[in-house]
């Protein structure tokens, strides 16, 4: 058994303090990572427990939406920030500083294939083979650590340094299939290393907390589109440069998306914001 779920919360499962109590199983002590949303345990609806790799278990409560104040609310922060993820860089921002990209799984790959060339040389179904595979479960388990940790410290900064934060809306899955076809798996690889979704998972639930604003825009255009003069530039995958024949604008090509994307957001929450500040974040 890999998971189990419980579809109604004190039905069979609920918290005690630092116990998750579970029919026919019993009380299990738990290390509860952050307080529940959504109105605390009355806001409670579903309890998922589940096998990881490395013979970890997990569980999941999910809560309903409770329109209650942010839990841990920051002080009023007027900037605002637009982020245009990429593979070379994991992220431009919109001031045009960039977020060098970590490339956990590239930095294990070696120690992977190594591990998994010694898993080929052992029988099926001897203790050794056991072994080896338990190797390489710990190898994943600890590049899935590492991604998310980088995921939950950035996120952190920047909700703590922020009041708006913009971000792509991508469908990570759609583009994987796409690149497939075009590029085959290596880029595919990378896409899948530096694992935006769960960053913008991270980002989206810390701003809630926060009582800061996350927005996450429709991406269409935002690379082409010329941060100045708001004209389209076509562009290929390889055209790191936007170089606008309309007004003559040349800037790195994730920073005028990051522009783009902030504009983007900033319309879309209406800002929230004195006029002149959206203004200064909007050139």
């Amino acid at each position: 058994m890999t998971s189990l779920c419980y579809p109604q919360y004190g039905n069979g499962a609920r918290l005690d303090g630092d116990m998750l109590i579970l029919s026919k199983v019993g009380s299990i002590k738990v290390k509860l990572h952050r307080e529940l949303c959504g109105g605390g345990l009355l806001g409670a609806k579903t309890v998922c427990i589940r096998r990881a790799a490395g013979n970890k278990w997990y569980a999941t409560i999910s809560c309903a939406p409770s329109g209650h104040p942010p839990t841990n609310p920051l002080p009023y922060e007027p900037k605002a920030v637009g982020i245009a993820v990429g593979t070379s860089t994991f992220g431009t921002l919109s001031d045009g500083s960039k977020i060098a990209n970590p490339r956990f799984f590239k930095r294990e790959q070696k120690v992977l294939a190594t591990a998994q060339r010694r898993l080929e040389k052992v029988a099926k179904g001897t203790p050794e083979r056991e072994k080896r595979k338990a190797i390489i479960r710990r190898i994943h388990v600890r590049i899935a650590n590492k991604r998310s940790d980088f995921a939950h410290k950035l996120s952190r900064q920047l909700v703590s340094t922020y009041g708006v934060i913009a971000l792509e809306d991508l469908n990570i899955l759609g583009m994987m299939a796409e690149h497939k076809v075009i590029f085959g798996n290596k880029l595919n690889k990378s896409l899948a290393d530096v694992a935006w979704h769960q960053f913008a998972q991270f980002v989206v639930y810390k701003a809630a907390d926060a009582g800061r604003q996350c927005v996450q825009v429709d991406p269409r255009n935002t690379s082409k589109m010329c941060s100045r003069c708001r004209m389209l530039v076509p562009k290929a995958l390889s055209d790191r440069i936007h170089d606008c024949p309309h007004c003559g604008l040349v800037l790195d090509r994730d920073h005028n998306a990051a522009i783009n994307i902030l504009a983007l957001g900033l319309q879309g929450v209406n800002a929230g914001l004195p006029d002149e500040v959206v203004e200064a974040q909007a050139l």
